[in-house]
């Protein structure tokens, strides 16, 4: 079964260029906070209780195996998750753990200007920023990492605020193609992480969601004819809000696509070839692991596919230059969610 295509006009977003609170006072969506942004420049002063979500999600890629893990804050519980996959043996070690009614896990207001420790039962966590970049740590039995990703000056990362009304609106900052080196260690064997070829992503997330949600999501990071590329896609979550996630950065810069995108995949085949498209972008996403996640717990239920594999097509950039895309590493998902 295929996803239907979606409506692709363009939004009109609006770039935002100075630092912006995301909240008014009183705790409703800041009209002046809806648009986009180059650089980390929202503050996420949420307040109330209940349907806040707060995430940092980092995912690091070589061309042999990845790393992700993630910290998830959602006022009445917290998760904590780290994943490793070896592209060879597809072997994996996934640790993951709620903890309900959390007494305390500080998360920044303002990507990048804070860090984020995290301690469960079975892992502890920490995203901390230095003057060299992010360093991110993840300690358990079976899984450990110590990673620092590069931060260069004047890096362009993509903010979007989303709103589906004043009191219900998400920020989210997606960033990529980020330099990573140091080392993980998965049941014993340790891995190397070499920054002529690891890439860093970042999910951060802040806002108030439905209490139901679908989104679609897709990445990659690397190198295809001397040129350096990341792709950030989205899809359905953000259709009639008149803002999209969706962005391709080549050689450094970033170009915003104000349209939503069209996603063609078989949800009872999820490593059947995906193909996104758009006046902007045409790609073609071929698995080779299917990370999939269930849980449900009272009114609140995730299900997730997140398949990794590679990219080839091509992107358009703001001045009409038409690059291709060859094997480029990454991921794409369906993530359906109820909290």
């Amino acid at each position: 079964m295929a996803d239907r295509p979606a409506d692709s006009g363009p939004t009109h977003e609006r770039e935002i260029t100075s630092r912006v609170d995301l909240c008014l006072p009183d705790g409703r969506l800041n009209p002046d906070a809806v648009g986009w942004t180059r650089q980390p420049l929202h503050r996420a002063n949420l307040r109330g209780w209940g349907r806040n979500k707060r995430f940092e999600y980092w995912c690091v890629t070589t061309p042999t195996h990845l790393v992700a893990v993630n910290v998830s804050h959602a006022d009445y519980r917290v998760t904590y998750a780290a994943f490793f996959l070896d592209f060879a043996t597809d072997r994996t070690v996934q640790i993951a753990e709620r903890s309900m009614l959390p007494l305390g896990t500080p998360m920044p207001l303002t990507s990048g200007e804070g860090g984020v420790r995290a301690r469960g039962r079975s892992i502890a966590l920490g995203f901390d920023e230095t003057p060299a970049g992010t360093r991110l740590r993840a300690r358990s039995a079976r899984l450990s990492v110590d990673l620092l990703v590069d931060r260069p000056a004047g890096h362009e990362s993509l903010g979007v605020v989303v709103p589906w009304n004043d009191r219900l609106f998400q920020y989210t900052r997606k960033d990529n193609c980020l330099r990573a080196q140091g080392r993980v260690v998965a049941d014993g064997q340790a891995y190397e992480f070499d920054p002529d070829t690891a890439y860093a992503s970042l999910d951060h997330g802040r806002g108030r969601w439905p209490y139901s949600i679908v989104w679609n999501w897709g990445a990659a990071s690397g190198r295809c004819g001397g040129r350096e590329i990341g792709l950030q896609l989205g899809g359905k979550w953000t259709v009639g809000t008149g803002m999209t996630e969706n962005a391709i950065r080549v050689d450094g810069r970033l170009h915003k696509i104000g349209e939503e995108l069209s996603w063609f995949y078989d949800s009872h085949d999820w490593l059947a070839p995906w193909r996104i498209v758009g006046s902007r972008v045409d790609l073609v996403f071929t698995p080779f692991h299917d990370r999939a996640a269930h849980s449900s717990w009272l009114v609140v239920e995730s299900d997730e596919h997140q398949v990794f594999g590679h990219y080839s097509g091509h992107v358009v950039t703001d001045e009409g230059e038409r690059v291709p895309v060859d094997g480029l590493l990454g991921w794409a998902e369906e993530v359906r969610r109820r909290w």
